[in-house]
């Protein structure tokens, strides 16, 4: 049975495939980078919810690594919302999506020379591999939860993604962690506190 870093590095080189595919310009690109987006959306808020707490717990000396990840993740989304939104036609796109790939190449590689090995010697296998059926219900919800740049939205009005844009623009503490419903109770809270 596959442990949760073994799930964890399978997710990196399937994006790394669909990085290939993209800047080789083969393939229908927007649905390549709804791809793209729907996978390192979920992959990240599983890793921050499941995963990351338990490194900066069991793991010494990795907590201010586990920060710099999550801040990574929201440098990447960012980057992801700001492709979304160009486009493949954009003359922006290949731009930000060299620097999308860049960020999670880099990102990546400290992962798997550093975070991940020193979790597998932190931890049994059995928690590993229960880590492991963790990352991947969580992601699973994650995938679910995505919305396409173009879908429709439910609350209110707005995708996820939008409503996660609206958090980050208001500094909304934890905003990365929360999921749609919360993302859309925060960014109204916060509405109302400045009326």
């Amino acid at each position: 049975m596959a442990d949760v870093i073994d799930l964890i590095t399978r997710d990196h080189r399937r994006v790394e495939d669909l990085f290939e595919q993209l800047k080789n310009g083969g393939g229908d690109r927007a649905a390549l980078m709804e791809e793209v987006a729907r996978l390192l959306i979920a992959h990240s808020r599983a890793e921050e919810e499941r995963v990351y707490p338990v490194i900066a717990k069991e793991v010494p000396g990795e907590e201010q690594e586990v920060q710099h990840s999550e801040e990574e993740h929201q440098e990447a989304e960012e980057l992801i919302h700001r492709l979304l939104e160009a486009g493949p036609d954009s003359g922006a796109f290949d731009d930000l999506l060299d620097q999308l790939v860049g960020a999670v190449t880099q990102h990546v590689e400290k992962e798997e020379s550093e975070v991940l090995p020193a979790l597998r010697d932190a931890v049994t296998g059995d928690r590993l591999a229960e880590l492991a059926e963790e990352f991947g219900e969580r992601r699973e919800e994650a995938l679910e939860e995505y919305e396409p740049s173009a879908g429709g939205a439910t609350a209110p009005g707005m995708t996820r993604d939008e409503l996660y844009e609206e958090a980050r623009e208001h500094d909304i503490p934890g905003r990365s962690r929360m999921n749609k419903d919360d993302l859309a109770r925060a960014v109204q809270e916060e509405a109302e506190d400045e009326q």
